[in-house]
């Protein structure tokens, strides 16, 4: 029988890791629309996430507080040097399980959706292991751009 302690260890971890799952998820999203645009606006965030424009100036509201962008009304939006940080760990995360699920057979298309749910819970321990195990099956051919 599994001792209570570690039951609600392990809810007290998933409760937190959805706490940042939505900070991760539109803080790579800013990342990715300024490399393809040069800036990022509420707009832009509204059409990719198919979101209200009061929805995404509120999240856009906590990130700025917890330090992640820098906004000013009527301005785009910017990621902060612990912004940038969070974006390439989130998208290196995103990279790895996606590139070990189509590894292990999963269609690509799958593997997309699948990668959404899994790459906010997966630990550290287990993307080593990912990695690892991407190394022994591609050899050296997984890297991540960014």
């Amino acid at each position: 029988m599994n001792n209570p302690r570690k039951i609600a260890d392990r809810h007290r971890r998933t409760r937190k890791d959805h706490a940042t799952e939505t900070a991760e998820d539109y803080v790579e999203a800013i990342f990715e629309i300024i490399e393809d645009q040069e800036q990022c606006r509420v707009v832009d965030l509204t059409k990719r996430f198919d979101v209200s424009h009061v929805t995404v100036t509120r999240i856009i509201s906590r990130l700025q507080k917890e330090g992640y962008v820098q906004t000013e009304p009527y301005r785009p939006i910017e990621l902060t040097k612990d912004g940038v940080t969070l974006a390439r760990t989130s998208r290196e995360r995103h990279h790895v399980v996606f590139e070990y699920l189509v590894a292990i057979g999963v269609p690509p298309d799958v593997a997309e959706i699948d990668t959404e749910g899994i790459e906010h819970h997966v630990s550290e321990k287990t993307l080593s292991v990912f990695r690892r195990h991407l190394k022994e099956l591609k050899g050296d051919k997984i890297g991540v751009s960014m």
